[in-house]
């Protein structure tokens, strides 16, 4: 998490630096922030079912122009996911954490307004599943990396950069590497972000 955090704070003075250039031709990157809340669950085959879990995301962004109307926006963010389960009316947390890169592909509407969609890959960094004061460490059973599928909307406030991002991410392969059972993870995201050098309304 600190080698995360520095790489963080590299990036983002990187982004601080290219975002005096002002405008933003197509090809231009103009780097950003981003952090918000995640609603996650694991999804299983074997029909059982897991509850919501609440949990976060922090990251970086680049958003590139290819034209007017288009852009791909590629991430990297810490995010914190998972599930919970009750037996016996005691709770379980499951606690994943994960480094998503998602590639977003956006149309980009002149009053601020973006749709997106894209894929996503994720490298798991730690899974332990906590009961009270019990914690067990559950990595060496899951597979390391997660795809998905990443939809959703966002509105840039013009031309302030600031904005508000609503995503659903929806896994597509199965997280488990042992047993028959499988699971995928999904879950929604809702975050602001801040574009640095942003102008105009897209």
């Amino acid at each position: 998490m600190k080698q995360f955090l520095t790489f963080l704070a590299a990036l983002l003075i990187t982004g601080i630096a290219t975002a005096q250039h002002g405008n933003t031709p197509a090809g231009f990157i103009n780097i950003g922030i981003k952090g918000g809340l995640n609603y996650y669950n694991i999804s299983n085959d074997n029909n059982l079912k897991y509850d919501n879990k609440l949990g976060y995301h922090i990251g970086l962004l680049g958003h590139i122009h290819i034209n007017q109307s288009f852009a791909v926006q590629p991430e990297i963010v810490f995010s914190t996911q998972g599930a919970k389960y009750k037996v016996d009316n005691v709770t379980t947390n499951y606690n994943l954490s994960y480094i998503n890169v998602p590639v977003l592909f956006q149309y980009m509407f002149d009053n601020g307004l973006r749709l997106q969609a894209g894929p996503q890959a994720g490298l798991l960094l730690a899974a332990k599943s906590k009961n009270g004061s019990t914690t067990i460490d559950n990595k060496e059973n899951l597979k390391p990396l997660d795809l998905a599928l990443s939809i959703g909307a966002g509105y840039i406030f013009p031309p302030s950069g600031l904005g508000i991002d609503l995503r659903y991410n929806l896994g597509l392969n199965n997280i488990n590497d042992v047993g028959e059972v499988k699971s995928t993870n999904r879950g929604l995201q809702l975050g602001l972000f801040y574009i640095f050098g942003h102008t105009g309304s897209r």
